[in-house]
């Protein structure tokens, strides 16, 4: 696993502190658990578009694949 730094403002730090002491977790695993989750709710859009895109183009990719 590689190291990511993300600088946080301070009132933003201090709620992320309060939060994983009052659940008795790690910042850097609530934060990864938040990275993790906009992923999945950007990636499927995309995913999805991507489909639909290759679906409405099939014909012209399966040209270009030749």
């Amino acid at each position: 696993m590689s190291d990511l730094t993300i600088p946080l403002p301070p009132d933003v730090r201090r709620e992320l502190d309060d939060l994983a002491d009052a659940t008795g977790r790690l910042p850097e695993d609530i934060a990864l658990d938040a990275v993790l989750h906009q992923l999945v709710r950007e990636s499927s859009p995309v995913a999805v578009t991507a489909e639909l895109l290759a679906a409405a183009h099939a014909d012209l990719l399966r040209r270009l694949g030749e």
